[in-house]
């Protein structure tokens, strides 16, 4: 089966056709960083990780870029705020980022370009706007694209341009400006934005938040490239400017395949730092929620479909893991007396035809959690064949290739294995007392021990 993505500027699933045999460009919108991603934002970095990873586990060879916006009206807002320059505020939280990616198991893009450090291709573009008649400066040396010169746009949206100017986005970068739709690629300096400014042909200023995204992708991806992703957010304005200031300056596509995730929602409300009902991860792990935990409960819905979040979703997450770790412990066990080589289970073909079809994730894990069902019930009633074994495990295995939700076993302290092993003993002497008393000593030190038929079992405590 071919895969097929729902492709925003088409607004339906079409078959995806990489533009160069074997390799896909790819780029996801970053963090602003003026403060901490929340976990709705989260839910989108998450869905790019799951396109990344599917695409990888198809054969593709993935160059991934994420930009990091640290030059924009909300940046020098907070800096002025905190007091700080917007150099120490934007890589305080870009560190910030970086170690939430890595802690949610995101794998790094191959590049992380820092808007401040392209102002000089950004400029370029603009000019090449400018002479080519898409773009024209204003008396206060500002300069805005023409939107009455690009006949298509509104090809992401479909949207009454006349409605959206009430827009949150709109009056954060208003100007004045001969037409009320255009919109801002260079922003002439003022006094609330300090020393924050370079030096262009139009004098001291700073680049539109558009502009960055399209200088930066087109630098490292080329004028044409295959997938931009992003939250539905940022749709209109950013990505309907964003494509049509590209094609404008290239005269090219621009961009095959638009893919954005839906909101994340907490008691009926999109997730925003506007609202202020929102949870970093930070806050996560606080309340008991794992890395694993949080993008099994960020992953189990659609990325085209809102998805509701609450605390008590930890649990929830926490039980679906622990069957996949139980099953996958309990085929290892089985390994050694296992052929060599079998067959992956039929269920895997159906598992993989879900994913294909625009990364159906529910139907995906409930193909997945269907088969571990009827494997605990072979195992149980002893009628799993041997051939069921490795392929089982191989399924297991690729299930979290793409999906990052298996904890990494943690080893047990050495000094903990004289005090298991005595219990053991004491056990297998039925000397019950000491066993239980070694057992509470265990859990106190933050371990669980289960006995089994094939010997003690050891796992941190939750």
């Amino acid at each position: 089966m071919s895969i097929r993505f729902y492709n925003t500027i088409n607004r339906k699933k079409v078959e995806f056709e990489p533009i160069t045999l074997g390799t896909v460009k790819l780029y996801t919108c970053g963090p602003t960083v003026y403060d901490t991603a929340h976990i709705g934002n989260f839910r989108t970095f998450l869905f790019e990780d799951l396109l990344k990873r599917f695409l990888i586990f198809k054969g593709y060879e993935v160059y991934h870029v994420m930009n990091i916006t640290d030059v924009d009206d909300k940046t020098i807002k907070r800096a002025n705020k905190e007091g700080m320059t917007i150099n120490e505020l934007t890589l305080r939280y870009t560190k910030e980022f970086m170690n939430d990616i890595k802690s949610l198991k995101i794998l790094p893009a191959d590049k992380y370009p820092r808007a401040t450090d392209h102002i000089a291709e950004m400029i370029q573009m603009i000019q090449t706007l400018e002479e080519s008649g898409y773009a024209y400066e204003t008396k206060d040396h500002s300069v805005y694209f023409r939107l009455d010169s690009y006949d298509f746009y509104g090809q992401l949206t479909k949207i009454d341009l006349t409605k959206q100017r009430s827009t949150e986005r709109i009056i954060n970068d208003e100007y004045s400006k001969d037409n009320p739709q255009d919109f801002a690629l260079w922003k002439a300096w003022d006094d609330e934005d300090g020393k924050v400014f370079w030096e262009s042909p139009w004098g001291r200023g700073r680049p539109g938040w558009h502009i960055e995204c399209s200088a930066m992708s087109i630098k490292y991806l080329g004028n044409h490239f295959d997938i931009h992703c992003g939250g539905v957010d940022n749709i209109f304005p950013h990505h309907e400017n964003e494509l049509a200031q590209s094609v404008s300056a290239t005269k090219g596509l621009f961009v095959n395949y638009w893919m954005h995730s839906e909101y994340l929602h907490i008691q009926g409300d999109k997730m925003s730092k506007t609202l202020g009902n929102y949870h970093k991860i930070s806050d996560l792990i606080s309340e008991g929620f794992t890395a694993e935990e949080i993008r099994f409960t960020l992953l189990s819905a659609h990325y085209r479909s809102k998805l509701n979040f609450s605390l008590n979703q930890n649990q929830e997450s926490r039980t679906a893991i622990q069957r996949i770790t139980d099953i996958q412990q309990r085929l290892f066990e089985l390994k050694d007396s296992a052929q060599t080589e079998s067959p992956m289970p039929d269920e895997f073909e159906e598992f993989v035809a879900a994913l294909d079809d625009d990364l159906d994730t529910p139907k995906a894990f409930a193909i997945f959690f269907g088969w571990i069902r009827s494997m605990n019930n072979l195992l149980d009633k002893g009628e799993l064949m041997l051939s069921q074994i490795n392929g089982g495990l191989e399924f297991i295995g690729k299930f979290d290739d793409l999906f990052a939700i298996i904890p990494e076993a943690e080893s047990v302290p050495k000094e903990l294995y004289n005090l298991i092993e005595k219990r053991e003993k004491a056990r297998l002497k039925q000397d019950w007392k000491t066993a239980d008393k070694i057992r509470n000593l265990l859990h106190k030190e933050g371990w669980l021990v289960e006995d089994s038929p094939s010997g003690p079992k050891v796992k941190p405590k939750k």
